[in-house]
């Protein structure tokens, strides 16, 4: 978390507010301003009325046209959604903070929104533990051969197959950041050994044993893992960080578990080393590209489980996010606090 200097940030009064007006979609006096996108199926009003909870004493609008955005965000304090349009920022004097409503901000325009003063955070964390939970799910599969049960129910099969254990197996998990440590909490009932990569290894962390992400500590981590798990953001260090040298260094009965960014994973390289069994498996809640297309070859690989980006889907999202942007407006209303997930300021 950040310390922010908005000293001079006053909340206007709402004394005659009523409780109807508090609940009103829309109002050109509105403190936060929700805009219309919405994001993963969920509502947007769902999204409005969990804020309004959490702020029951200022005004949470609803922008569900342009026009409307247009008119509520110049008045806002704090605008959330998934992106907000440069032309509005020009209007927007009282605007202090954008709430991203994703993790990524990639998609954001962030170098306008530095230029006009406003403080950028996002929905870092409020996905981890979704996505740990599904990353132990397909390690699990793997181990227990499911996939392979679930191909013999559709063709009426009763035969045996052999299966594995996960306990006594090595995980490496790439990235100790929230959704990393979700992970590795998860993992401390199975009695598996952990070997965590993160930028800087002289911290430390949950994993017994801690590497960098240099080509030597990578290849020292494969070489010794059952599982690998990507949960690290995907920037100019990153992309690629699993290519064909990588796959070669794991052992075959090695597993690549994706819950981060396609750009992660050299596809090609990958494709090559599931059809050769140079691998085991990989179980992907992210490709690249994405969309995966539909005649790509991951589709016919039986030894690759694939979900289309779902793994931080929860009924939770809200609630969370929520949590997040509520605290944010009382650090702004404090001056000397602290806004948390934040990107720019």
């Amino acid at each position: 978390m950040t310390t922010v200097g908005y000293e001079s940030f006053q909340w206007r009064e709402h004394a005659t507010a009523t409780e109807d007006h508090m609940n009103t979609s829309t109002s050109t006096n509105a403190d936060v301003v929700v805009l219309r996108e919405g994001t993963e199926g969920l509502s947007m009003e769902s999204y409005a009325e969990t804020l309004r909870e959490r702020l029951p004493n200022h005004t949470v609008a609803l922008a569900r046209t342009p026009a409307e955005e247009r008119e509520l965000v110049p008045q806002a304090r704090v605008v959330t959604g998934i992106t907000i349009e440069e032309a509005l920022l020009d209007r927007a004097e009282r605007l202090e903070l954008f709430a991203c409503t994703f993790a990524g901000t990639d998609h954001v325009p962030m170098e306008a929104l530095a230029e006009h003063g406003v403080a950028v955070t996002n929905a870092g964390g409020i996905h981890a533990p979704g996505i740990a939970e599904q990353s132990i799910a397909n390690m699990l599969v793997f181990a227990r051969n499911l996939h392979e049960g679930w191909r013999r129910k559709q063709n009426g099969e009763w035969r045996h197959f052999q299966s594995h254990e996960f306990t006594g197996s090595t995980v490496t998990v790439v990235g100790l950041g929230s959704i990393g440590q979700e992970i590795v909490r998860r993992l401390q009932g199975f009695e598996v050994e952990t070997i965590g990569i993160r930028y800087t290894p002289s911290k430390g962390g949950p994993t017994d044993e801690v590497l960098g992400f240099e080509a030597e500590d990578i290849h020292e981590a494969f070489a010794r893992s059952e599982y690998v798990v990507l949960a690290c953001p995907l920037n100019d260090l990153t992309r690629g960080l699993v290519g064909a040298d990588e796959l070669a260094t794991l052992p075959p009965n090695a597993v690549v578990v994706n819950a981060a960014r396609g750009g992660l994973v050299d596809t090609d390289a990958l494709v090559a080393a599931l059809q050769s069994n140079g691998i085991r498996g990989a179980a992907l809640d992210v490709t690249e590209p994405e969309p995966l297309p539909n005649d790509h070859d991951l589709w016919d690989l039986e030894n690759c489980l694939l979900t289309p980006h779902t793994g931080g889907h929860t009924p939770k999202h809200w609630d969370r996010l929520a949590d997040i942007v509520a605290h944010n407006v009382s650090a702004l209303e404090d001056g000397d606090a602290e806004l948390e997930n934040v990107v720019s300021q």
